[in-house]
């Protein structure tokens, strides 16, 4: 059976071993049947560079190289790994792909993104967003030493967690209205993203037309699939 598979939000890292494993199997079971696999953001969970070479990065990297080498792997930018570059790209065999990105799925339009872009309530991490996505950012933080970039990257977690905290749920989820716009400019009724971690099928109206919004779930306490195939859309676990 045809079949496209999506995830986002592993957060990877090497003192999470049992999300790597649920990684590895879900790799060696299920993607290497797919038609195509899509990593929507946050495969890691923090990303300082593609010189940042570790046995952990390299392990991930050939696990889905193997992969890559009879079903195409695609990959958008998380917030916790916008600095992938094409040196790990290539050396794990994915395609990047643009921040929002449309695919033909089955027949069907489909607008892929990380999702972060759609939460427009939490404007201190917008204004950071921003930033941080321009042209020279990533040029100069790749200019810096390794471990002067993993402290800010340390120092940087910590902030973000501090700033989650003082948060509402509704600030920290998608702004309906920009889902709206994104859909609309785009020209789909099927919006595929990540980042919230509240994995579900949302059903609207919009123009008179019925719309889907499909969230994938993270990965901290087991995997989280989206299955899509020629007749039916299927969100899944995976157990560690």
């Amino acid at each position: 059976m045809s079949a496209t598979y999506f995830i986002s939000d592993l957060h990877l890292s090497a003192d999470r071993q049992d999300i790597s494993d649920c990684l590895f199997r879900f790799l060696q079971t299920e993607a290497v049947t797919a038609d195509a696999l899509y990593i929507l953001g946050d495969l890691f969970e923090v990303w300082i560079g593609d010189d940042d070479i570790t046995p952990f990065s390299e392990s991930i990297a050939i696990a889905l190289k193997t992969v890559s080498a009879t079903v195409p792997i695609y990959f958008i930018h998380g917030n916790r790994d916008f600095a992938i570059r094409h040196s790990f790209a290539h050396r794990a065999g994915m395609t990047i792909l643009p921040e929002q990105y449309v695919i033909d799925l089955y027949g069907r339009k489909a607008l892929l993104m990380h999702g972060d872009e759609l939460c427009t309530r939490d404007i201190e991490y917008q204004k950071f967003r921003k930033k941080s996505r321009g042209w020279w950012w990533p040029r100069l933080m790749l200019l810096l030493p390794l471990k002067t970039r993993q402290k800010i990257a340390k120092n940087g977690r910590q902030t973000s967690k501090k700033h989650q905290k003082q948060l509402t749920p509704e600030i920290m989820d998608v702004t309906q209205s920009e889902v709206a716009l994104a859909m609309q400019k785009h020209g789909v009724d099927l919006l595929i993203h990540g980042h919230t971690h509240r994995p579900k099928v949302h059903e609207f109206i919009l123009d008179n037309k019925s719309m889907k919004r499909i969230v994938l779930g993270d990965w901290y306490d087991q995997g989280s699939i989206l299955i899509a195939g020629k007749q039916q859309l299927s969100l899944e676990n995976r157990i560690f």
